[in-house]
């Protein structure tokens, strides 16, 4: 069990090393060098970096920007949250600024804003669902949100981080203009686009209702060859008044195939609903360990 738990932890922070580091890439080889403002604190830090460069010699570095932002809400979160919730929070957001002052700022894609948009929005979203697989954030709007979540409990995080988001993105255009800005907008929108995709792309499956008169040959079939159990719920026709027995059974993308060309062998009349099913937990699927962020 020991071994196993440290597996997990080991996988899960190398997930965070490598998520972060792609996301430390995408801000200092496109993002900065165009003065593209992605939101969150990564985008503050940039605003940040271009406005005091008439006060520090190329402005106050991102990395450190990151770490002045991050500490004082870490801080706070860790006060009302407890250290275990928010440990793999403060390990990312430490990392993530390590890997910024590591990485050099270089204008990889030129000035070709299309490119710099296109690249630094896949590599950041790749980066940031990177870091959610290893049940983690960077700290910034997420952590703020949640944060502020507690003050007015009626909104949503995901609500509240998209106006701070969008807060930033607010403030960049005032200050490098609407051309700039909205090529932030559409590197916002891609890499939460991509990020989405790479959490569900990992822990996607689907849920399966079948409605047939030879559920029993179904549900032995399933449990055979795709080694997955198979529920048996009541139900009733409203239209006919007859009984309608509905096998109900959670697989994985791959299985989903098979499922349909094996209901449709057996009896081709059946009734199937195949659903997207974002997190599945229990046996087969995620397990129920506690997840820290």
């Amino acid at each position: 069990m020991a071994g196993r738990l440290n597996y997990e932890k080991g996988r899960d922070y190398g997930w965070i090393i490598t998520g972060t580091l792609l996301m430390a890439l995408s801000a200092n080889l496109c993002f900065t060098p165009a003065k593209i403002v992605p939101g969150g604190f990564t985008g503050l830090a940039i605003i940040i970096k271009y406005c005091t460069g008439a006060f520090v010699k190329n402005g106050i570095p991102t990395w450190l920007s990151n770490i002045l932002l991050n500490i004082p809400l870490i801080l706070a979160a860790v006060r009302i949250r407890g250290w275990s919730f928010m440990r793999r929070t403060f390990a990312a957001s430490a990392i993530f600024s390590v890997w910024l002052f590591l990485i050099p700022e270089y204008p990889l894609f030129g000035e070709d804003l299309f490119l710099v948009t296109l690249g630094g929005g896949v590599l950041m979203g790749v980066g940031l669902g990177f870091v959610f697989l290893g049940k983690a954030t960077t700290g910034g709007t997420d952590t703020l949100g949640a944060l502020i979540l507690r003050a007015y409990p009626h909104m949503s995080t995901a609500k509240l981080m998209q106006i701070i988001d969008a807060a930033v993105v607010l403030l960049a255009i005032g200050i490098f203009g609407i051309h700039i800005s909205m090529y932030a907008i559409i590197a916002v929108t891609l890499s939460s686009y991509v990020a989405d995709r790479i959490t569900s792309g990992f822990r996607n499956a689907y849920f399966a209702h079948i409605i047939s008169e030879r559920y029993q040959e179904i549900a032995e079939e399933i449990m055979k060859e795709l080694d997955r159990g198979v529920t048996l719920l009541s139900g009733k026709g409203m239209y006919t008044g007859s009984d309608r027995p509905v096998l109900l059974c959670a697989v994985s993308k791959k299985q989903a195939v098979l499922l349909r060309e094996m209901v449709s062998e057996i009896d081709p009349k059946a009734f199937l609903i195949l659903t997207d099913a974002q997190e599945i937990r229990g046996e087969g699927f995620l397990d129920y360990s506690r997840e820290e962020l």
